[in-house]
């Protein structure tokens, strides 16, 4: 009795939780079906809670994980899909779906390595599978993507690391590492609003990554926002203080900052010397920071002009604008040191640069001053034919007619060759027309303003030089030239 009591007590304490255990995957069953059938309809988030009260009910059963796993891979929730996924597998090393989708996990993560092994147990088991031997291979594709890439960022091969990370997210859309490595280059390329826009996407899920808080200041860097590109690097080291990269962009970002405005404080003092060295120095900071760098050619370019190194001032703007070509003050800078170093052409063909970015009416008037010169340029210059300065007096303009006429008169290399003859003679007439242009207030006004001599019966072709001489130097006998000893002459009215 006592044992059959005990066999009772046994049976009846059983029973119900035999039946409990039943009742639970049958309703752990429903909640599954009801799941699929959400999931069906791409109701994700109802499939996932179903999917959840069927796994509470059976937390034993690899396919609810593993059919949970499958729609937080559709909601793009990779890493809690990871975590089922695995739980799938300790519960049964056998499920091959639970294998593929770890791997699938790992490989949308970035971790090819990883996707890997897990690819290689599913095809352990199912050696025919077709999923499983794609998969396999885009894992190792992306490891392929990611060694090319290492080596091109070390050859500064950026556009080749941004076009493998492009390959690359293909198949592992949620990798932030890929994404950051993919920003920072779209950074060095100058592609900034690219850049920022990757990163803000990864600072949006999110706000502590210090990568992508490094990439935002990278882009602000690089912009010349300078000021606020620190305040992101010195955030990125309060998330990793260990971060190098935002280490040595802060540190150069306040170096760079300090240098130009020391810089620019010297040269509003007029200590354009100790300019000159500090944007130097500033240049010698990051050759990588191209907008500032620009800004730093030119302002010593600038200095330069003013210290009238004015072939100095044109390569410094030449390189700033090597840098950045939509550089108007450096492009406008050097069009201003061609003009005093009289290269017109030059000059001309950066005011139209200018003018046609820029539509204003200084721009306009500037190039128009630029293509008068050029105009003027190509025609004799008088001044310099008499060898006077142009704002030389009308006394001035004589004296340096009655000194080089007499130099060049035919009369006096009549003992000459033939060729310095013809020589002589051609600068004897140049220096007659030179006069009078000069010397007649009209045609001097059309010249300088740069107008056509040849209107209004101003024809060049028509003076005699001879005539202009001894209408200048006057006497009813004329004048001659008389030996005084060997290659010396004087001349003399009769």
């Amino acid at each position: 009795m006592a044992a059959a009591a005990e066999c009772d007590v046994v049976m009846a304490a059983t029973e119900p939780e035999l039946l409990d255990d039943e009742e639970a995957k049958r309703e752990a069953e429903s909640f599954k079906e009801q799941g699929n059938a959400y999931y069906a309809k791409k109701d994700y988030h109802e499939a996932y809670n179903y999917y959840t009260k069927a796994i509470d009910m059976c937390p034993k059963n690899a396919s609810y994980y593993g059919n949970r796993a499958a729609t937080l891979m559709m909601l793009g929730k990779f890493r809690e899909a990871l975590g089922d996924a695995q739980q799938s597998v300790r519960l049964d090393d056998s499920f091959v779906r639970g294998h593929l989708r770890e791997g699938k996990c790992h490989l949308s993560l970035g971790n090819a390595m990883a996707a890997c092994r897990s690819f290689q147990r599913a095809l352990e088991l199912d050696h025919k599978n077709a999923q499983a031997q794609q998969e396999f291979k885009n894992a190792n594709a992306v490891l392929e993507y990611e060694k090319i890439a290492e080596t091109d960022f070390e050859k500064r091969d950026f556009r080749k690391v941004v076009f493998c990370m492009d390959r690359a997210l293909e198949y592992a859309p949620a990798c932030h590492r890929f994404k950051i490595l993919k920003a920072e280059c779209l950074a060095m390329l100058g592609r900034y609003p690219e850049a920022q826009s990757v990163a803000s996407d990864i600072l949006r899920m999110d706000s502590t990554n210090a990568d992508a808080l490094y990439v935002r200041g990278l882009c602000l860097y690089y912009e010349d926002c300078i000021e606020k590109a620190v305040q992101f690097f010195v955030q990125a080291l309060r998330m990793a203080p260990d971060h190098e990269k935002a280490c040595v962009a802060c540190r150069n970002a306040k170096a760079l900052k300090a240098k130009k405005e020391d810089g620019n404080k010297a040269f509003k003092e007029g200590n354009y010397k100790l300019a000159y060295e500090l944007y130097t120095e500033a240049l010698g900071i990051d050759p990588n920071n191209i907008k500032t760098n620009a800004k730093l050619y030119c302002n010593r370019g600038t200095v330069n002009s003013k210290l009238r190194k004015l072939d100095d001032a044109i390569e410094d703007c030449t390189n700033a604008v090597k840098l950045d070509d939509t550089y108007i003050k450096a492009y406008l800078r050097r069009a201003q040191c061609y003009m005093d170093t009289e290269q017109y052409e030059e000059a001309v063909r950066d005011y139209e640069k200018v003018y046609q970015t820029e539509k204003t009416k200084e721009h306009k008037q500037l190039l128009k001053n630029a293509q008068l010169e050029l105009k003027k340029s190509k025609r004799k210059d008088y001044y310099k034919i008499l060898g006077v300065d142009k704002n030389a007096s009308e006394d001035e303009i004589k004296k340096a007619y009655r000194k080089r006429a007499l130099m060049h008169h035919p009369d006096r290399h009549s003992g000459a060759s033939a060729e310095v003859q013809k020589e002589e003679e051609k600068k004897f007439k140049e220096v007659g027309e030179a006069f009078t242009i000069l010397s007649d207030p009209k045609k001097k006004t059309r010249y300088d303003s740069g107008q056509d001599l040849d209107e209004e019966g101003m024809n060049m072709g028509d003076f005699d030089a001879n005539n202009i001489f001894k209408a200048f130097f006057g006497g009813p006998g004329g004048f001659s030239f008389e030996a005084s000893g060997p290659g010396n002459f004087f001349f003399q009215f009769g």
